[in-house]
């Protein structure tokens, strides 16, 4: 089965049971560039993986030193399959182009709840915005009721986000995350954002104090990235 490439995934693609993303240490600019080429020509010179794996896609860390890698699933135990069978050919090529690199955990996921851009809004996402959270244990109702407390604080916010497209929100299946996988016009629109008067992405209001103060919040991070390639059964 051949391979299709773009730059960014379909999010809200039917039939994804689990989404796997993880972190590559590469270094430089420059073997950032030289990663997504071999992977490229790693996977584009074989057929698709049978069945399971409906997309794979990497981004490139504005840090100059990451790549993150996003892959949508049918189910886990499809992921176990490439795993076992098609997975380590692919990374050894990789690894012969690029040596060193550092692989860097990996999540599992499943998507809860959506931002969806407006109707007609056909704008290409030029940055994508990761913000990972992560709660002192596993819990999933308060994973899920942090992510609607970010959404009722979005709601409340008179910021207006015009560079924003749209935000998936994924709960972790261990119930200890919440990753957002936020689509922007441009990295500067999402600086002007968060450089807005106030607490969060805008203004201050209560809802983004219940946010940032939600118990069992152990921490977040956040990382722009650049999106470099996205491949899936053509």
């Amino acid at each position: 089965m051949p391979v299709r490439a773009g730059t960014v995934p379909e999010i809200t693609r039917p039939g994804v049971g689990v989404v796997k993303v993880s972190t590559w240490r590469v270094g430089t600019p420059q073997r950032q560039q030289a990663t997504v080429d071999a992977i490229e020509k790693a996977w584009r010179s074989r057929d698709w993986p049978d069945g399971g794996l409906l997309s794979y896609s990497v981004m490139v860390g504005e840090d100059g030193q990451t790549l993150l890698h996003y892959s949508q699933w049918r189910d886990e135990a499809a992921y176990e399959d490439f795993f076992r069978t098609g997975r380590d050919a692919r990374n050894a090529e990789i690894d012969a182009a690029v040596p060193g690199i550092e692989r860097v955990g990996l999540n599992s996921y499943e998507l809860y709840r959506s931002g969806e851009p407006a109707e007609g809004d056909t704008r290409v996402p030029g940055c994508v915005v990761i913000v990972d959270v992560e709660f002192d244990g596993p819990d999933p109702a308060r994973q899920r009721a942090w992510t609607d407390a970010v959404f009722a604080a979005l709601d409340s916010d008179p910021y207006e986000q015009s560079a924003g497209i749209a935000a998936y929100f994924h709960t972790s299946v261990d119930g200890t995350r919440v990753l957002n996988y936020a689509e922007w016009e441009n990295a500067q629109g999402h600086i002007a954002a968060l450089s807005a008067p106030g607490e969060g992405i805008g203004s201050s209001t209560e809802q983004w104090e219940r946010v940032q103060s939600f118990p069992g919040l152990a921490g977040s991070t956040v990382n722009r990235y650049t999106p470099a390639l996205s491949l899936s059964a053509g």
